[in-house]
């Protein structure tokens, strides 16, 4: 049995076994809205959210910085900003996602999800002892409340006893009813737009304007920029981005990255301090 301390935290994007299924909020530019029409299954859209707990009013995740940090959740690393999701898809929590056709850019709408529709319920057969011996093996002091990773499963410790560990399976959020406050800020229309989208979501550590993107009828080429290449992760995300270019740009046929390294100019050496070079003297007439 394999045992390790999780750092996952509770996100919107998980499904029912808890595997993350976001990977990145998007950014293109200034959010501006469009035409009064509402979404449709397959839209590429731009969402603010914050998602709430019914029972106890607590917010465990938003596309909000203010809001993240008034909860206490504000996490350094993270980019707080409208978020990518293409209706239908699945990138979303499912009774999110069926909510989402009909509304329109700047409507905000408070969406209730039962726990069947969210996490799921919760299974009392998700309920695991496992010997305290397991974790002092492998130097973890468990303690309730501590995420795990079990046999590369997520779990959350309920208690410790005397020589036995009660660990619980099931998502930390099963059973509970939540509340999602929406509001669709943009639907990006154009190729560019969705591939900008795309790039961003795969790669968000690097601005996604310093990628060169190229788009013609059957071909997408993008070139990377010197900031993307020690990215951890790079060649997976390159490969799951040219799968989402032809899924959602149907003519594409190919798609190529390109990573164009320039050679650098060396910098003259600095001067000691305090000597200065001095003219030579002239020659004698």
């Amino acid at each position: 049995m394999k045992l390790k301390l999780s750092m996952k935290t509770i996100k919107t994007f998980i499904d029912y076994e808890g595997k993350k299924l976001k990977t990145s909020t998007p950014h293109i530019g200034k959010f501006q809205k469009g035409a009064a029409m509402p979404i449709e299954k397959g839209d590429f859209i731009l969402l603010d959210y914050t998602a709430k707990v019914k029972e106890t009013d607590t917010v465990f995740d938003t596309s909000l910085q203010e809001v993240a940090k008034e909860a206490k959740i504000y996490r350094e690393n993270t980019l707080y900003e409208p978020m990518l999701v293409v209706v239908g898809e699945g990138w979303v929590l499912r009774g999110l996602d069926e909510k989402l056709p009909g509304l329109e850019v700047g409507q905000k709408t408070v969406v209730e999800i039962p726990p069947e529709r969210a996490f799921g319920l919760r299974d009392p057969g998700k309920i695991k002892l496992i010997p305290l011996k397991k974790f002092k093996d492998q130097n973890i002091s468990p303690s309730p409340g501590m995420e795990v990773e079990v046999d590369g499963k997520l779990a959350t410790i309920r208690s410790v006893g005397a020589g036995r560990v009660q660990v619980d399976f099931n998502p930390p959020l099963a059973g509970r009813t939540l509340i999602y406050e929406v509001e669709v800020k943009q639907v990006l229309q154009s190729p560019l737009e969705k591939a900008k989208a795309l790039l961003h979501r795969r790669i968000p550590p690097v601005n996604v304007d310093l990628f060169e993107l190229e788009i013609s009828e059957k071909a997408v080429t993008v070139t990377l920029p010197e900031e993307s290449f020690a990215l951890e992760g790079l060649q997976l995300a390159k490969r799951g981005l040219a799968a989402d270019f032809m899924k959602f740009l149907p003519s594409v046929e190919t798609v190529t990255f390109i990573e164009r390294h320039r050679r650098k100019e060396a910098k003259a050496p600095p001067q000691p301090a305090g000597k200065e070079e001095k003219p030579e003297a002239a020659p004698p007439s």
